[in-house]
């Protein structure tokens, strides 16, 4: 079983190229972006210095560990915005295009079941994708600590000490890691649709996975005068319990700033144990299951396939 998995797996990095292109490619822009910012900075001469002068010798660690940590977080949520995309067009085209193509033909010429291949779909989009994006989010905070590093040096800083020495990169990695992964199995619910979609529509898929959602929402205010479905499905996507208790509003505050900026580390504002034991968790995991064994069963029994 595990080792059809992993062929399937194989198998849509051959077939989606945009797995490991597209972060890799945000990965380049953000870079590019980092060196047009120093590039930019660099007319400042004097201000620069200054700023230089008052990080190396004015600030503390801790001060200069919450700036590197804020940009790479900044940094981070352009992965997570590009995963969001790619997650719903790869969902939504996995077992649409094999039905397009008639590719399904020879893949179900193998000895390779119909919830094989929708379960290596479902993984691939909920686990892979994150992951993969995660390695994205890596390589980019390396080469950018390492432009950093030559840029300080060039103005005359000490880089082992403003970046090297500052940087909590173990703490952003596991993070990065945490929240992608978290995602991918939070949103399993919208993957599942997504592919119960690719397995159904006959044409448009993308219009056919969003119609249906936002028509069931304007009956119930047509009706009901309630907005209870578009609401929970609304505050699914800000994934609140894996970050109890945290206010990006509060967080901001002078005061707030000063009391908490000796843990600025991202893994210690995170409750793994209250987002795995939140009934959205598991309900969202019954939803997924449900959807994808409706996935399957359309795709075994489609009669044009």
């Amino acid at each position: 079983m595990i080792g059809t998995q992993l062929a399937l797996i194989k198998r849509e990095f051959w077939e989606h190229r945009s797995i490991y292109v597209t972060p890799a490619a945000i990965g380049v822009i953000v870079t590019l972006g980092v060196l047009a910012m120093l590039m930019l900075t660099s007319g400042f001469a004097k201000e620069l210095d200054m700023v230089i002068f008052g990080a190396q010798n004015l600030a503390g660690d801790a001060e200069r560990r919450a700036a590197l940590t804020v940009f790479f977080a900044g940094t981070s949520w352009v992965f997570l915005v590009a995963l969001m995309f790619l997650t719903v067009f790869y969902s939504l085209d996995s077992l649409y295009a094999e039905r397009k193509d008639k590719s399904i033909l020879f893949w179900r010429s193998l000895p390779v079941t119909d919830a094989e291949t929708v379960i290596s779909k479902l993984l691939t989009a909920a686990v892979v994708l994150p992951s993969i994006t995660a390695l994205g989010i890596w390589a980019t905070h390396l080469v950018n600590l390492i432009v950093f590093s030559i840029w300080v040096s060039v103005q005359g800083g000490d880089a082992g000490v403003l970046i090297w020495g500052s940087v909590a990169i173990l703490d952003n990695w596991l993070a990065a890691l945490i929240v992608l992964v978290a995602s991918g199995v939070w949103m399993s619910p919208f993957i599942a649709w997504f592919l119960f979609v690719s397995t159904w529509a006959k044409r448009m898929p993308f219009l056919m996975a969003f119609m249906p959602p936002i028509v069931l929402g304007l009956l119930e205010w047509i009706v009901f005068r309630t907005k209870y479905f578009l609401t929970v499905v609304g505050e699914r996507g800000d994934m609140t319990p894996l970050f109890h208790g945290v206010s990006l509003e509060r967080f901001f505050e002078e005061e707030q700033w000063r009391d908490g900026v000796e843990n600025i580390g991202l893994l210690a504002h995170m409750d793994l144990i209250g987002f795995v034991t939140d009934p959205g968790f598991w309900s969202g995991l019954l939803v997924c299951g449900i959807l994808t064994t409706a996935a399957i069963y359309v795709r075994r029994y489609r009669d044009e396939s």
